[in-house]
């Protein structure tokens, strides 16, 4: 059912189709769901008088408080079946993967061309991977570990969406504030993309002079993303606080402890592991499991916050590359939360006869086999994007 809404009584909510009068000449570039007062107020600034507003598609929001929300007051997520690894699901987390690295390079192409006038891709990107969050987890988490050196800036922007909704969504929170926290975390880095390349591609000791070029990315990035257009708050402050620290020593503005966003500090715990497990022009990745004992080790990250991070993705994350007692090398596809050190792993490597097996895949909780280490691809010479695209997806069960 359409109706006329004058914009004073349009709702968070609302889902509007088209703008119906306005004293200005705003073109709406996609159609939605209105989720705050805030954006109201834009459109209303903006010169909009009158939209038209599908009720049909309209669902009752309570309007974001000014203040963070907290587990407590927000709706807890409702958990649904998770699709179990295979085939189908692999190419269906696959393609949306693919196709959050087109919107990503666009995007940052746009900027840097100052041809960005909002956030809508964004903001659909985000809620594109928490719908896989929500449905799919296991398979976009193995995307997560495929890392493409030659892509760090962009996979990391991903995966940090990725993985700040998968741990939101274990908190409990809802929906929208997982979206919210996801598109923070894919904005976080943006500024980035505006340091000269001698500062990003830095191999060696930063100088304090390129030191301080470095932190400035975090209010470039701000700036640049509210020239965009409306931003959350909560997506804001992750952006402007993700290298504040507990104790004070982060930047830009050494703030201490609470007065850091939870948020922003989900996004740093999210970042300082997808880095660590990264290879980087300056630094070799490390194995999932040696992250997560290094993040433990990292005093100024919040530690209570660390715990719940491990308890989420698990002493062997999916998508870990990992070898077990009986010779094997495996990808892990699958937690088993009672019995953290046995997930579920997708064989395919003999490291006793250094040939590939048929893809075959075990419940380490019920065979007499057991993961002994982590492994990182390059100790076996594996191109593991390659291989995980141009054989592992075909060879896998269904």
């Amino acid at each position: 059912m359409l109706e006329q809404v004058p914009i004073d009584d349009l709702q968070p909510g609302m889902y509007v189709n088209q703008v119906l009068e306005q004293t200005g000449s705003l073109k709406m570039r996609s159609k939605g769901i209105v989720k705050t007062q805030a954006i109201i107020d834009s459109l209303r600034a903006k010169g909009i008088l009158t939209v038209e507003v599908d009720l049909a598609k309209s669902k009752p929001l309570k309007a974001p408080e000014t203040s963070e929300p907290s587990k407590e007051e927000t709706p807890k997520a409702i958990k649904t079946p998770v699709k179990p690894v295979g085939r189908d699901s692999i190419n269906e987390a696959s393609e949306l993967y693919n196709s959050a690295l087109t919107i990503q390079s666009s995007f940052l192409k746009s900027l840097q061309k100052g041809a960005v006038t909002d956030l809508s891709p964004m903001e659909s990107l985000s809620q594109s991977l928490i719908e896989s969050v929500f449905d799919n987890k296991d398979a976009l988490s193995c995307l997560t570990m495929i890392k493409d050196t030659d892509q760090y800036l962009l996979e990391h922007s991903i995966n940090c969406g990725v993985l700040s909704g998968i741990f939101c969504e274990f908190l409990g929170y809802d929906r929208d504030t997982t979206e919210q926290v996801s598109l923070g975390a894919l904005l976080m880095d943006i500024g980035m993309s505006s340091l000269p390349d001698e500062i990003r591609n830095n191999t060696g000791e930063f100088s304090s002079n390129d030191w301080e070029v470095m932190k400035t990315h975090v209010e470039i990035g701000a700036e640049l993303v509210e020239q965009c257009g409306d931003i959350s708050d909560l997506s804001l402050r992750i952006i402007v606080q993700h290298h504040e620290r507990v104790d004070g020593s982060g930047y830009p503005k050494g703030l201490v402890g609470d007065e850091i966003s939870e948020f922003a500090r989900i996004a740093a715990i999210v970042d300082a592991y997808d880095a660590m497990t990264s290879n980087r022009i300056h630094q070799n990745s490390i194995t999932p499991t040696q992250a997560l004992k290094r993040l433990t080790a990292t005093e100024n990250l919040d530690q209570e916050l660390v715990k719940q991070f491990i308890q989420c993705i698990g002493v062997h994350p999916v998508g870990s590359l990992v070898r077990l007692k009986s010779g094997k090398l495996g990808i892990v596809s699958k937690i088993n939360p009672k019995n953290p050190v046995s997930p579920h792993v997708m064989t395919f490597y003999s490291v006793t006869s250094q040939h590939f097996n048929e893809v075959k895949r075990i419940d380490l909780s019920q065979y007499d086999d057991e993961i002994i280490s982590g492994v990182r691809p390059e100790e076996f010479s594996l191109n593991l994007p390659k291989f995980f695209k141009d054989v592992f997806v075909n060879q896998m069960p269904l």
